[in-house]
C-alpha cells in the first residue's frame, strides 16, 4: 500500500453541502436512486446531530490513529473526517483530545469505520460522530497510512471532497460532481413528501394516494369478514 497525504483536494461547493444537509441523508438517499448509503453499521454516537461536510478522508490500520494525528493539519472549516481502516477494527481510535483539535479547525464531525470513546465528554462539547464501536480499548501510533485518498465503508467509496452527509439515520456520501443535480432532486423530493404529508393530514390513505389498492388483488390479497375468516 502506498503511504501518502494529498493535500488540497478539490472540495465540493460550502452552499451545496448546506443545501444537502438541510434536506437530511433520508431524503437525499432516495432523491440519488438509493446509492451512497453507508450501512447501517455505522451509527451515530448520540442522537440529534445532522451535519454535511466535505470529507478528508483517513485509511488506518486497526488499532493505529497515527494517520488520524497526521490529517488533522489537512482539515479545514465546514470538513468531516472519514477514518477507514485496513482490515476490521473496534478499537477505540478517536476521543476527546482528537474531537478539540478538530473543532479548533471548524471540522463538523467524524465519520470513522471503528470504534471511539470519551463518549459523554464528546457529547458535552457537542462534538458530532458516527461509528462502528464505542470501545475503551487504545491505540498506538506507529503505523504509516494514508490521507486523502479513497477509502470503502459499507460498501460505498468516499473520496476526498465527496459531500459526507450524517444525521441519525446514519451517514450518506454524495460525489463531489453529483452535489449540484442531487440538490436538485431532493428538492423536488422533499416538496413531493410535503404534499403528501398534507394529504395524510387531511385522511388520505397511502394506499389511495400511491395506487396501491388495485394491486392488492394481483397480489393475492383479498378482504374477509371477521366472521369468515373465523369460519374458513
Amino acid at each position: 500500500m502506498r503511504t501518502v497525504v494529498v493535500t488540497n483536494p478539490p472540495r465540493t461547493d460550502a452552499a451545496l453541502v448546506d443545501a444537502l444537509a438541510a434536506y437530511g441523508v433520508a431524503t437525499v438517499h432516495e432523491a440519488m436512486g438509493r446509492t451512497g448509503y453507508l450501512g447501517p453499521a455505522i451509527r451515530p454516537v448520540h442522537l440529534g446531530s445532522r451535519i454535511g461536510g466535505s470529507a478528508v478522508t483517513v485509511l488506518s490500520w486497526p488499532g493505529d490513529n497515527l494517520m488520524i494525528h497526521v490529517a488533522v493539519e489537512q482539515c479545514r472549516p465546514g470538513d468531516v473526517l472519514v477514518v477507514a481502516t485496513t482490515s476490521p477494527s473496534t478499537d477505540g481510535m478517536f476521543g476527546e483530545l482528537f474531537a478539540t483539535a478538530l473543532q479548533h479547525r471548524g471540522v463538523r464531525g467524524l465519520v470513522i469505520d471503528a470504534g471511539v470513546r470519551d463518549v459523554a465528554e464528546l457529547h458535552a462539547m457537542g462534538f458530532p460522530v458516527w461509528s462502528a464501536a464505542v470501545s475503551a480499548q487504545g491505540t498506538v501510533k506507529a503505523t504509516p497510512g494514508s490521507v486523502n485518498v479513497p477509502v470503502t465503508i459499507g460498501g460505498q467509496v468516499v473520496r476526498p471532497g465527496d459531500t459526507v452527509l450524517a444525521d441519525d439515520d446514519g451517514v450518506l456520501c454524495v460525489r463531489r460532481e453529483d452535489a449540484r443535480d442531487a440538490v436538485v432532486a431532493a428538492r423536488a423530493r422533499a416538496e413531493k413528501e410535503e404534499a403528501a404529508r398534507e394529504a395524510f393530514r387531511r385522511g388520505e390513505l397511502g394506499l389511495d394516494r400511491y395506487g396501491l389498492r388495485a394491486r392488492l388483488p394481483h397480489l393475492g390479497i383479498e378482504y374477509v369478514e371477521h366472521v369468515e375468516y373465523e369460519g374458513s
